[in-house]
């Protein structure tokens, strides 16, 4: 069997790189939007990423996820990207509970909404980005199995063709060949529902707007090209595989008593609230994110997000583990930091499908409940932080608030110039901010990996859901945004801290 060459790279080549002339350091299989972060991610480190992908482009038809939470444009601003999204988007209050809209604009970030974005649009920019990193991606290909040693990965691919990595990530979907392969097991609950979406034309005006009824919940909306967007529940679940047109017309006349006269469909799709998650985020060399790890119904939108974050989570340590800076127990701390969150997202995306998929008294009477505590300001924006990625804290202890959560885009005075925190995290590195005295924190034995930023912040620390906490003296950030260590005038806990996430100080 042939093996696939890499292509040229603008980038010079480190050793390691070198030494696997005839692969890559680590193989990505799936180039949707996880896949294409973890790219970028990786790319940023200098390490030697290519993708494998299915389609022959990153066009992508239909529409599946609508749009970016506001952590998610944190960590694309984290990369100094946001304005890519931002320009083609158009800014809301995207975040809702079971289609109860929490208003998120007085939450402390510097982006309190949602960007209405369709997933095609955000893989677009995406993958522009990827290119202009120079990451290879072999097009019209998928992994078709792979074997594992304990230095790397024989990637085989559909067509013929294998790839040596060091590592391979599957972002490779719900139904992701690399999780079964790798033999992690997908527990979950099978789907109590099954809904069409579409994009259509009709003959006759529809009654848009939202409904439920004995069926579930349904949705026709109008689109700027004057088409018709279609969210309809099933009758049935019989039904599986690619939807048609005459499907579609019967879900509709089964709940308006016609189907409007639909026709010329752009494309549609067929979803259920089925809810798995992966039970090890990884095997050996081989690791999950985004679809491949979780799946859930869309409603809240929650899915394309939680991919991204995901991506933030484990580029830069496998870029560390790559490069030998890090032993390779740090990708341990992926699956221990992610695999709680994709967890509540399950949980909380059952609840709504439970508050929405059927009008009966009772259910109707939870949801105005529901709404009624939503609309105070405490649960709204308790909620309104959970739905849109920015109260997320990883388990690192006990401490100070801000440990294990994202570090705010503080404004800051660096050497006498304003600057905004997240402008210190373009380029992936890792951050130790000092607010004490000057010259007082001494990391020699990582001077290689850390940037120290002496600055100051006089304005108050507010994080969402939580409120105002202490001003630290001194902080370490995460690449991911996350801090990894606060502290005061002794440094207690800083060698240890830096050790434990950004390896071994040097001579």
């Amino acid at each position: 069997m042939p093996v696939l060459l890499p292509t040229s790279r603008s980038r010079g080549r480190t050793s390691a790189e070198r030494a696997k002339a005839t692969g890559h350091a680590v193989i990505i299989a799936g180039a949707g939007p996880t896949g294409l972060m973890l790219a970028a991610e990786l790319a940023l480190a200098q390490i030697d990423v290519a993708v494998v992908e299915q389609r022959a482009s990153q066009d992508l038809v239909g529409t599946r996820a609508g749009g970016l939470h506001a952590r998610s444009i944190e960590i694309l601003d984290q990369r100094g990207g946001a304005g890519r999204f931002l320009r083609e988007g158009q800014i809301v209050q995207l975040a809702g509970f079971a289609w109860t809209r929490l208003d998120i604009s007085d939450l402390p970030t510097r982006h309190p909404y949602g960007l209405a974005l369709r997933q095609s649009h955000i893989e677009r920019i995406l993958a522009d980005w990827v290119a202009e990193l120079a990451v290879p991606i072999y097009r019209n290909r998928e992994v078709a199995g792979f074997v594992q040693d304990e230095t790397g990965v024989d990637v085989t691919l559909s067509g013929g063709g294998t790839l040596r990595a060091n590592y391979l990530v599957g972002c490779d979907g719900g139904r992701s060949l690399v999780r079964r392969t790798a033999g992690i097991d997908f527990a979950g609950s099978d789907p109590t529902l099954s809904n069409l979406m579409a994009e259509v034309e009709m003959r006759e005006e529809p009654e848009f707007g939202l409904r439920h009824d004995a069926l579930g919940f349904h949705g026709l909306s109008k689109m700027e090209s004057g088409r018709v967007l279609i969210v309809v529940t099933e009758a049935t679940r019989e039904r599986s595989g690619e939807p048609t047109l005459r499907d579609l017309s019967e879900a509709l006349a089964a709940v308006y008593g016609t189907d409007f006269g639909v026709h010329s469909p752009a494309w549609i799709s067929r979803f259920t609230d089925a809810a798995r998650q992966a039970a090890s985020y990884r095997r050996g060399r081989v690791l999950l994110a985004g679809d491949a790890a979780h799946i859930h119904h869309s409603v809240g939108g929650q899915g394309l997000n939680t991919g991204l974050q995901d991506a933030i989570n484990l580029g830069w340590k496998l870029a560390q583990v790559v490069k030998g800076i890090s032993p390779d127990s740090l990708l341990d701390t992926y699956h221990t930091e992610r695999h709680p969150v994709a967890a509540r997202v399950l949980r909380n995306t059952r609840a709504q499908i439970a508050l929405l998929r059927r009008a009966d008294d009772g259910l109707i009477a939870a949801r105005e409940i529901i709404s009624e505590l939503l609309a105070m300001d405490e649960p709204r924006k308790r909620f309104g932080a959970m739905m849109s990625g920015l109260d997320i804290r990883y388990d690192l202890g006990e401490g100070h608030a801000l440990l294990g959560r994202r570090m705010p885009d503080l404004d800051l005075m660096v050497e006498g110039q304003p600057r905004r925190l997240f402008s210190l995290l373009h380029d992936a590195r890792d951050l130790l901010l000092n607010f004490g005295k000057r010259g007082g924190i001494d990391i020699a034995p990582w001077a290689d990996r850390i940037a120290v930023v002496d600055a100051d912040h006089n304005d108050a620390w507010e994080l969402p859901a939580i409120g105002e906490v202490a001003a630290p003296k001194a902080v370490l950030v995460r690449p991911d945004g996350h801090v990894a260590w606060v502290g005061n005038e002794n440094r207690c806990g800083l060698a240890e801290a830096l050790t434990k996430w950004f390896g071994p100080g040097g001579a």
